[in-house]
């Protein structure tokens, strides 16, 4: 099949430019960012509580149900597609629940959030057994409670150790709400596929896609990159 690059490039320039298709691209960018980095704020909230559940002695009845529901719960959302969980929420259990009104919007960040927590609960409870054990005691050897101490002392060095770790949960979000279209968000994905359909020419549309996500990638590889040093430099001190 021959195929003429520079008509495939009038057509797109056509579309991106001259019909505005620019416009619907950077509103998809801005709806990958808002689910990416929401759901990742989410993810971290949601991953560090869960991650307490399954460091904190399980001597009592009350931690180790918790822990017990932390596994059906991980175990759930690492177990199942991203993109099925989307469909549940979204057309399934928010209106049996009464929520069937809510934005796609707003249902992709809450998904995408909890299943990010469920991959950081495992992140960040590698990250807190990394910590030293007499970080914990001395804490507690000052007069600290068992909570104050973990989310004092225990905790911020955690993060220090997966913050490489977080970041590549951040990217995989960042490619994964590729599939929010699935429940009608415009997403980066969606903007470029309309831009491809309105003219059945998907060579050049698609190779831009692709490129957008990489600078994406490389920009956020580059603030993490900045951060661990940052922090490197403020243990040195």
């Amino acid at each position: 099949m021959n195929i003429d690059i520079k008509t495939a490039w009038q057509v797109f320039y056509n579309e991106f430019i001259t019909k505005s298709g620019y416009e619907r691209v950077f509103k998809g960018l801005l709806n990958t960012l808002i689910i990416a980095v929401l759901g990742l704020i989410i993810g971290i909230i949601i991953g560090t509580m869960l991650s307490v559940t399954k460091v904190v002695p399980q001597k009592r009845t009350g931690a180790k149900v918790l822990s017990k529901l932390t596994d059906i719960y991980v175990g759930l959302f690492r177990g199942t597609p991203v993109v099925v969980q989307l469909l549940i929420f979204y057309y399934v259990l928010f209106p049996i629940i009464g929520l069937g009104s809510l934005p796609a919007l707003t249902v992709a960040i809450i998904t995408f959030g909890m299943n990010s927590g469920a991959y950081v609960c495992e992140i960040m409870r590698s990250g807190i057994l990394s910590v030293d054990k007499g970080q914990m005691e001395a804490g507690r050897a000052v007069g600290l409670s068992y909570g104050r101490t973990m989310t004092k002392i225990v905790i911020p060095q955690a993060i220090k150790n997966i913050l490489p770790t977080l970041g590549n949960e951040f990217i995989s979000l960042v490619k994964e709400t590729s599939v929010a279209s699935f429940i009608t968000v415009i997403d980066l994905t969606k903007a470029f596929q309309n831009i491809a359909a309105a003219n059945y020419e998907y060579l050049i549309p698609y190779i831009v896609l692709a490129l957008c996500y990489l600078v994406i990638v490389y920009i956020i590889t580059l603030i993490i990159k900045l951060l661990e040093r940052r922090l490197r430099a403020s243990d040195r001190r």
